[in-house]
């Protein structure tokens, strides 16, 4: 029954420990493996925990939905954002530029072999070796956490001093709420599924196709590969189909090029082989 208690007590602690965004690499970059980039989530995961934060990635969350969508509501919602801006990921200073945006409090990190960045070389920076070694990572550790404690009382103070607040006087926006339905709420989520479905469905097609591009015949001569390729041309003009529409495989694309004027069926032995050089000048031309 102790053990038990003792457990309830941990797990309520822990739901009850404010959140620390992270915004890091998270995979290979600068000769850094992704192991690397782990081992530095972890340090700044133990950092915050010492300042009294559970750290997560702004991409993590409990709930479901497009992942954009949840980055950018938690780099607005987090009391305090840790960004590490080591090998200068494109992602990563995209995500501190928004947190600066919502002149909210960020706390910025590169490692020694970073260099320093104009537009946020105004912002201190906490920096740590790239080796990771031991007994700097440990000081390093205490002054991280010492940063995050400083810096979420110091946006408490009306006097606080943001780093828009160092240009001039700006009105920031917020995000805007928006109560629906729990059937909306589903109806919306579904039609998201579905997206994702599709774009992976055809993600998939087009890497088959290229896969089994090698097997197609080569009999299509440069004036039939310019006689499809216009043709597909003029489809996309006319409006009948986008450029999401061309994937190979597409049935109602073949379709709409059978019956078009300007192709001569004739030099093409099958209409298979027709389909397979419409999906190779997709490939080469379109794709």
């Amino acid at each position: 029954m102790a053990k038990k208690t003792i457990s309830d007590n941990a797990k309520k602690e822990s739901l009850e420990k404010p959140t620390c965004g992270i915004v890091m690499p998270i995979s290979e970059i600068d000769g850094c493996s992704s192991s690397h980039w782990q081992d530095v989530r972890g340090i700044i995961a133990e950092a915050a925990e010492i300042a009294g934060y559970e750290a997560k990635l702004v991409s993590e969350s409990d709930d479901i939905g497009v992942i954009q969508t949840r980055i950018v509501q938690n780099l607005y919602d987090h009391e305090i954002v840790v960004c590490d801006v080591s090998a200068k990921n494109a992602n990563v200073m995209f995500e501190l530029g928004l947190r600066l945006a919502f002149d909210k409090p960020a706390i910025v990190l590169k490692d020694d072999k970073t260099s320093y960045s104009f537009d946020t070389s105004p912002i201190e920076h906490l920096e740590y070796p790239r080796d990771l070694r031991y007994t700097t990572i440990e000081d390093f550790k205490k002054k991280l956490a010492s940063k995050i404690k400083a810096t979420v009382e110091a946006a408490k103070k009306s006097d606080y001093k943001s780093f828009l607040k160092h240009f001039g006087k700006f009105e920031v926006s917020g995000l805007q709420t928006e109560e629906i339905s729990s059937q909306e709420y589903l109806l919306k989520e579904i039609k998201l599924l579905q997206h994702d479905i599709s774009r992976m469905s055809s993600d998939l097609r087009r890497t088959n196709s290229i896969r089994n591009l090698s097997n197609i015949s080569r009999e299509l001569s440069p004036n039939s590969a310019s006689m499809v390729r216009k043709a597909i041309s003029e489809l996309l003009q006319s409006g009948e189909f986008s450029h999401k529409d061309l994937a190979p495989g597409n049935q109602e694309i073949y379709a709409a090029l059978f019956k078009h004027n300007g192709i001569d069926f004739e030099k093409f032995s099958t209409p298979k082989k027709f389909e397979e050089s419409v999906d190779e000048v997709l490939l080469r031309y379109f794709l």
